[in-house]
């Protein structure tokens, strides 16, 4: 296999195709005639064959020279174009934030973050992948997300882990459900009801499931649903109940159209954070994300 061209002798060739003079082209770029003169015969060396015919103190393109000239321009002109691209990367505000998020953190924290992101890198690309925590974590294994606002994985020691708050989980009923109306959770009537949850593989749902087997309960009927949207709708007209964070559900609870009764004298709590690769250096970009989602999340009276 050929070595690649190198970049510098395709300069020197180019520009001394357009001036024809090899004085012009040294001035050009700094150098010696001499040194110009070295890097046209390597060049020509490389491609094994003679790219100039020298007229007096003037030179012109053989045929392969000019054959050369078409690939050496575009190789150049290329190689200006990542530069400037790399350059822009540099500049304050540009470059790119790939984040990974639930769909709950999705509509009640990201909005109010990238708001504020938004003042402070108004040029920056920012790509959402909503997902739950699984899903972030294969994003992050292949490196389609930079970031990922997620529950805190077990296991994952290839991952560093800043903790963001901490929330309950608790039932979410309508108003209407004999629960609600008597203020308190029957417990001989938990494994009765109809469970609407948004994954049965997520990590909440096996939490919530391991939560009751301690209790000696079990939850027998479970219907998915990839919305909590469509989650509350469907707790509100009384289709079954669900387990979420009140601050899922924190506009129906203000307006009485859903209620939320703890699962039992112990309570269950998650973790969540931020989370990237171990031992990655985190951008400046990357660094105020994480700051304002502290601050988003504290604003919301999130348990720190």
């Amino acid at each position: 296999m050929s070595s690649p061209l190198d970049s510098r002798q395709l300069r020197a060739f180019s520009i001394l195709a357009e001036t024809g003079s090899f004085t012009e082209t040294a001035r050009s770029l700094h150098l010696s005639q001499s040194a110009i003169s070295h890097a046209i015969k390597a060049l020509e060396g490389e491609v094994r064959c003679r790219l100039l015919d020298r007229m007096g103190k003037k030179v012109t393109l053989t045929q392969a020279g000019e054959q050369l000239l078409v690939h050496a321009n575009k190789i150049l002109e290329t190689m200006e174009t990542a530069r400037e691209d790399l350059e822009h990367l540099g500049k304050w505000g540009r470059g790119r934030l790939r984040i990974g998020a639930s769909t709950a953190a999705c509509q009640h924290i990201l909005p109010a973050v990238l708001r504020e992101f938004k003042e402070s890198f108004p040029q920056c690309a920012i790509h959402i992948e909503p997902g739950d925590a699984r899903h972030s974590i294969e994003m992050l294994r292949s490196h389609r997300i930079d970031i990922a606002l997620a529950m805190e994985p077990k296991r994952e020691e290839q991952f560093e882990f800043r903790p963001l708050f901490t929330d309950d989980l608790q039932f979410i009923v309508s108003p209407l459900h004999p629960w609600a109306r008597a203020g308190h959770v029957e417990r001989d009537t938990i494994s009765l009801q109809n469970y609407i949850v948004y994954h049965k593989t997520s990590y909440t749902v096996q939490m919530v499931e391991e939560y009751f087997r301690k209790e000696n309960l079990v939850l027998r009927s479970v219907i998915e649903l990839g919305s909590m949207e469509a989650i509350k709708e469907m707790v509100k007209i009384g289709m079954g109940i669900s387990v979420l964070a009140p601050w899922i559900a924190r506009k129906e609870l203000i307006e009485k159209s859903l209620a939320a009764l703890p699962l039992g004298k112990r309570k269950l709590r998650r973790q969540w954070g931020i989370m990237y690769w171990r031992n990655r250096r985190l951008s400046l970009a990357e660094e105020t994300f994480v700051g304002l989602s502290r601050s988003v999340t504290e604003t919301m009276h999130l348990r720190p």
